[in-house]
């Protein structure tokens, strides 16, 4: 059976400068806070609080590894945890247009999420027994995700 993919929301995430901590063991690191955004869906609507951050690796081979972690703040006040984990890459000569700063199509690279959410909120709880996946990318100092729910 192939499962169907439900639309939940789509993510608008702000993001602030990069923390760079330079080449590591397991490739380069940096830390990229996360200073809020907007949530808007046909599930969930609201906002992305003031916390949290992409904590990256970026190996040898250009794939990004992400590992974020952030919260949404819902319409009706609900706050729904968010853990991210995926990975984005792109041919090199995309790359090079993108440092050069120019505007990506998204579907000219793969970034793509595995996402758990979690809250204590009772209107909310169906998301603690459902597993997500969102795709999407960087515009500038922006991250637009799509969230889908695993059916």
């Amino acid at each position: 059976m192939t499962p169907a993919l439900e639309p939940v929301c789509t993510l608008t995430i702000a993001l602030t400068k990069p923390h760079e901590m330079g080449a590591c063991g397991t490739g380069t690191r940096r830390i990229i806070p996360i200073k809020g955004g907007t949530v808007d869906g046909p599930r969930i609507k609201g906002r992305i609080l003031d916390v949290g951050a992409d904590w990256q690796t970026v190996l040898a081979d250009g794939v990004a590894q992400l590992d974020a972690r952030y919260a949404i703040e819902t319409e009706d006040g609900a706050v729904i945890e968010v853990l991210s984990q995926g990975m984005r890459h792109m041919a090199p000569e995309v790359a090079a247009r993108a440092a050069a700063g120019e505007d990506i199509p998204f579907t000219d690279y793969y970034m793509r999420t595995f996402v758990r959410l979690e809250t204590g909120h009772a209107s909310y709880d169906w998301v603690n027994r459902a597993l997500f996946l969102a795709a999407g990318g960087k515009r500038g100092a922006v991250v637009e995700l799509d969230i889908f729910q695993i059916g």
